[in-house]
């Protein structure tokens, strides 16, 4: 699920506008998956994508969407879409990302799942192909500042701490408290937005000689062991990432 290029992708769409609106789309991702009323799947002919249409009421299909994809894409207005889907939500760690396109195509909302799930990252993605904008409302991503949860998540980076230490480090990262981030390991090339490093974030490259008392919290990328003492000095102050071992020694 976390990976945009092998995330399961599904179009989905109630109405004649709808269908036709994922059908253009379908179109650009001919990998993705369609779900449609079976009184529009006319408008599906030719495409090379996956076709289900369903004949029952709406509704019926959300659990086989949630079950079956990573990633679902709603031509269906907003409001709606929270409406099926509440009762099927779990967390954020099982749910897939959700994705509302108005009826205009202008804009493209992740609604559920944006950084775990990768929504957020689908979203710009299909807004590109639309032309469209992406409304992306999480706080890192409007911010332009480190995504704590996932960080270094597409260089295999594995993030460790308890979830306490993430909301509190998250919190700490958007509201621009001075952070550390150590790094003693992995790609140097964890930084992929477009804008500059946010200036609360300060880098240094060894643990031992940072002084923790600086900073209202510590990123560190390391293979060092991290103490239960280390832990309970840094309370909810620390989020450590564990980069392939292979990366440290390339």
């Amino acid at each position: 699920m976390n990976s945009i290029e092998k995330a399961r992708l599904v179009l989905v769409a109630i109405t004649k506008h709808g269908a036709q609106q994922t059908a253009d789309l379908a179109r650009l991702l001919p990998d993705a998956s369609i779900c449609v009323a079976e009184k529009f799947s006319g408008l599906m002919q030719g495409l090379p994508n996956t076709v289900h249409s369903y004949s029952g009421a709406f509704r019926d299909e959300i659990p086989a969407l949630f079950s079956g994809f990573d990633q679902i894409v709603f031509f269906v207005s907003l409001g709606a879409v929270v409406r099926l889907i509440a009762p099927h939500l779990k967390n954020k760690d099982e749910d897939p990302g959700v994705i509302v396109v108005d009826d205009a195509a202008q804009f493209v909302i992740p609604v559920l799942s944006g950084h775990v799930g990768g929504a957020n990252q689908w979203a710009e993605t299909i807004a590109g192909l639309l032309h469209a904008t992406p409304v992306l409302t999480t706080a890192s991503d409007v911010g332009k500042t480190i995504p704590v949860d996932i960080l270094g998540r597409e260089l295999g980076w594995k993030v460790e701490a308890p979830k306490i230490n993430i909301t509190r480090v998250s919190a700490h990262v958007v509201n621009g408290d001075a952070i550390a981030f150590i790094q003693e390991a992995g790609s140097p090339g964890w930084w992929t937005r477009p804008t500059a490093l946010p200036a609360n974030i300060h880098l240094l490259d060894n643990f031992a000689d940072t002084d923790l008392s600086r900073y209202a919290a510590v990123l560190w990328v390391t293979h060092a062991t991290v103490s239960d003492a280390l832990w309970a000095q840094l309370h909810e102050r620390l989020v450590v990432y564990r980069p392939p071992v292979a990366t440290c020694q390339a």
